[in-house]
């Protein structure tokens, strides 16, 4: 099975990607996963979807949000980020703004001078490190390599910090299997208990949401499309049901149903 990952080599990304496919291949941005297993060229796309300390990550939501594709896996991993470099003496720390954003405090309290540079990813961060002598990269210990010393370990700013990634397919291969599932929903209308209408069919029928997110539709100021997982599977009459509910809500709109899936936890 081939897939298709945020890259270069030695990504968080591509660590997830190695428990769904031996043949992956590599882009920069999430938009270009979604629309390689949207247009039919790669089996499989592995994205970042949640972090534990920074949250949703929002170039996933707004992508799944516009191309029809279908989530049928949850990869779920720790992540311990190191500071590597040439040596102790540098200028600036290059990695992904999520990576970075996580280590903030570490890098606040360790190296208050040091600028801070935003890449697209913790290994292309890694190549500036072994490219430039006054460039740290944040990554993966393993990613040091025989030419970059690891100067600190663990420096996340929480012992816990953990990656949700949803593991992609064509839309043809929605579940309707599985402990969880996820829809996103565009309303295309605003009125006072909207949203409150929005979560009372799941409410109703004892369903869990394990997390709810609005990103703008890009329409209008003030318009919105909301992403809601579940602790339940579409093959249940009850989620059948709630999501009936959901569409009748969003006759203006639209409700797509991504699939069901269950969780794997990967180290």
């Amino acid at each position: 099975m081939k897939a298709l990952t945020l890259g270069p080599e030695g990504t968080y990304s591509h660590r997830a990607t190695q428990a769904v496919a031996d043949e992956i291949d590599f882009v920069e941005s999430v938009t270009s996963i979604v629309e390689g297993v949207a247009g039919g060229e790669y089996e499989r796309g592995v994205v970042p979807i949640e972090n534990s300390i920074e949250g949703s990550v929002t170039e996933s939501l707004d992508a799944l949000a516009d191309r029809n594709v279908a989530v049928v896996r949850e990869i779920v991993t720790p992540i311990k980020h190191a500071l590597l470099a040439q040596n102790s003496e540098f200028e600036t720390v290059a990695s992904h703004p999520q990576a970075l954003a996580q280590c903030r405090e570490y890098l606040a309290e360790e190296y208050p001078s040091a600028k801070t540079e935003a890449v697209a990813s913790t290994a292309r961060g890694v190549e500036r490190a072994r490219e430039d002598s006054t460039v740290a990269a944040i990554g993966h210990p393993e990613n040091a390599g025989d030419d970059l010393q690891v100067l600190a370990e663990d420096i996340q700013d929480s012992t816990s910090n953990a990656t949700r990634f949803v593991v992609l397919a064509p839309e043809t291969e929605r579940s309707d299997a599985g402990g969880k599932s996820t829809v996103i929903v565009y309303p295309n209308t605003n009125y006072p208990g909207l949203l409150l209408e929005m979560l009372e069919p799941f409410a109703d029928r004892d369903i869990n949401l394990s997390r709810v997110e609005s990103r703008p539709s890009g329409e209008r100021l003030g318009d919105y499309i909301f992403h809601i997982d579940f602790a339940a599977g579409l093959y249940e009459e009850r989620t059948q049901e709630a999501i009936e509910e959901l569409r009748g809500l969003a006759e203006n709109g639209w409700v797509r149903v991504l699939g069901s899936y269950d969780t794997e936890h990967v180290v």
